[in-house]
This record gives C-alpha cells, structure tokens and sequence, in this order.
C-alpha cells in the first residue's frame, strides 16, 4: 500500500461484532480474566489497550518499521531513549536542537552522570572526531529547531556502525510523509506526536519507530514499568490525524513554499531558513532523502526584540505561540520561547539570536498568510 492508503487502513480493521469500519475507541483501564493466568492478551490499560495498538500499528507502518512504541509527550519518548544510559555513557549530539531536549540532557541526565558532547557541523567527520568507545548514541533532528539544517542521513548511520553506537534521528520537523529515516538506515525514530502527525494542536504524544529488536525491548519495558502512555481518546484523535497527515503535509509544504519566496524580497528581512529554496546549503541533501520540504521556516529580520514584540502584536491570522504542525498558522520567537532554557552564550553559538522568528505554516490561503505577515512586518519596521 502507498502512504495515503496506509494513514487510512493500518488503523483499522472492521469490528468482529459490528462490522464498524472505524475502530473503537476503547476506555477500560482493566480486563477480564477467563480464569488464573488466562486472558485474552489485554490485562491493564497501561501495559496494553486496543486504540493504542491501533495507533501504533499505523505510525510503523508509515515509517517502513517493525515497532513503534507510543508515549504521552515528546519529551517522554526522549526521556525512555535516554534511559539506557548509565553513568560515563556518551552522547554525541547535533548542537541545533529543540531546547526541550536540552533541557532534559542538561537538567537531568548530566547529573545522572551522562555526558553530552555537542558538534556544531553537519558533516559525519565533525561527529566521527569526538565519538569514544563510551558514546552510545548519534543523536540528530533533521532538519533542525529553528535553523532548518539538514544532516545526511545515510552517511551518518555509517559512520555510527562504524563506530558501534545507535543513531537516534528526531524526525518531528519533516513527518513520515517527507522523510522516513528508518530507510536511510537511523536506528530509532522519534516523534512528538503533537506536531504534524496529530495535526491539529488538541494531542500531546509522542512515538519511538524501530525494526531494531533490542531497542524494542527496551523502549517497550520503559513503557509499561514508567507508565508514561498516551490515553486511549488522545490515540483516537492521533489516528484521525493521520489519516489527513499526507494532503495536510502538501498543503503546508506548498504554503511555507510561497512565504518563503515571498520573504526573500522584503527588505527588512536579513535571511530566510528554509531548505526549500534554492539558496539552502543543502538545498540539494533536502531534495535528495526528502520527499517534501515540510512546513517549517525561520527568518532573521534587521532590528531586535522590540521590533519583534511590535510583529507579534500585529499578527491577524498567524498566532503567535509555541508548538508547530498544526493546521493554523504559528509564529515563535525561539529567543524567549521554545530556546528559552538555552543559556544566550548557548543560543548565539547555535545561531539563535533576538532577530529569529520561527514559523510552522498551517493551512490556511497562502495570499492571508503573505498579507498578514506584511502588515506584522511593517508593524516591525516602525519599531
């Protein structure tokens, strides 16, 4: 089956009594037992519950891979990779990363004892110089939060079997409909669910997508002895998400496509991130292991923070929050937003300054999107 047959199908199968197409939505938290050690498989909603199965069935299946394991947050899918680690394990990590993620490797697995080495490139022999026999994980977002670099992702896995580690690839930028890392040899996929794969800015979840058996031993335990698990409604409403996943993601790419050229000749923006335009240093990388740019952009505009509070205040039909992927259109400041954590030291190495507006372009016409951030962009310039 092709992608858009798959985000309808995989999650369903006709109900044995009814006949329903869609499947349930089942609420129980517990099961019967036909008799001591006999059930029918299902014992207790947080080691096991059919929507979530269902969900988790189509988010493998739309990433080519064996397993996927589902969690209630991003975060806490990161938070069951990370639990492998012991005390003088390593990771070698991109440096342009969601400031989330940082936070919980500085905040809470530092003081575990885990070190993490950042690498400002974007090539394998950046990484290759400071991988040890302690680093047990590559871990890379391509593209990145909120610069939009893109890392080769094929090259990578090599060098990390080369190395024997795991390549850890947060795929929540592109989606499975623009980039399926499993195929390009990553060893786990990570999703904050809540993004474009729910689609709509009403689920928090995430997933971890494999066909690596060790690794689907070990995120499955974390799982059910941790209990970080979405519920069974929010899994309905991921699976109804997905359904929609691959002509909302046409929609988005299309949208963030006209904005970015648009933005391109305004005079009082500096520079646009974006790797669909031609101009990207990996535009060509992009065209390459992607198969659609996405919907994500930043651009850096001439002035600071007070001429972007003035863009924010000006804002119509962009909202102006945090997240992305959603079929509305958002503006983020990284600065005082989703980079916050950041130390400044940090965020101006990686990048990050007071000038950065991050966009996830929803769905809306492309023509009230350009004109509403033109009319925020004058706003800007008066500040």
């Amino acid at each position: 089956m092709r992608f858009e047959t798959k985000a309808i199908r995989l999650a369903h199968t006709p109900d044995p009594t009814t006949n329903a197409v869609i499947s349930a939505l089942h609420l129980s938290t517990t099961y019967q037992f036909d008799e001591v050690g006999k059930n029918t498989g299902y014992d207790y909603g947080r080691s096991i519950n059919p929507t979530r199965i269902a969900m988790e069935r189509v988010l493998a299946g739309l990433e080519d891979g064996e397993h996927c394991i589902s969690f209630s947050s991003g975060m806490a899918a990161t938070d069951a990779l990370l639990s492998v680690l012991v005390p003088g394990d390593e990771v070698v990590s991109a440096r342009n990363l969601y400031g989330g993620t940082i936070r919980l490797f500085e905040s809470i697995y530092i003081p575990r004892g885990v070190k993490f080495i950042y690498v400002d490139g974007t090539a394998p022999d950046d990484f290759a110089k400071v991988i040890t026999p302690r680093t047990r994980m590559v871990w890379l977002e391509t593209p990145t939060n909120p610069q939009l670099q893109i890392f080769d992702i094929a090259l990578f896995s090599d060098l990390a079997k080369a190395k024997g580690t795991s390549l850890i690839v947060d795929n929540t930028f592109a989606s499975p409909y623009c980039q399926q890392p499993l195929a390009l040899g990553a060893d786990v996929v990570l999703h904050s669910t809540t993004k474009y794969i729910a689609g709509h800015h009403d689920v928090i979840g995430g997933a971890l997508i494999t066909s690596n058996a060790w690794w689907n031993e070990k995120m499955r335990f974390f799982q059910n002895t941790a209990g970080a698990v979405p519920g069974p409604f929010d899994c309905y409403q991921t699976i109804r998400g997905l359904k929609t996943l691959a002509i909302r993601m046409r929609a988005h790419e299309a949208n963030a496509v006209a904005l970015a050229r648009h933005l391109e000749k305004h005079p009082f923006v500096k520079e646009v991130l974006f790797p669909g335009l031609a101009n990207h240093p990996q535009h060509e990388l992009a065209k390459k292991q992607m198969t659609g740019f996405g919907g994500m952009l930043s651009f850096n505009i001439r002035a600071g923070s007070n001429a972007v509070n003035a863009l924010a205040k000006a804002l119509r039909v962009f909202h102006f929050a945090e997240s992305l992927g959603g079929t509305e259109s958002l503006i983020c400041h990284p600065t005082t937003m989703s980079h916050a954590v950041m130390t400044e030291e940090d965020r101006q190495r990686a990048g990050i300054t007071e000038a950065m507006i991050r966009v996830s372009v929803g769905i809306e016409h492309p023509d009230d999107l350009i004109e509403d951030i033109d009319r925020a962009l004058a706003a800007a310039q008066k500040a």
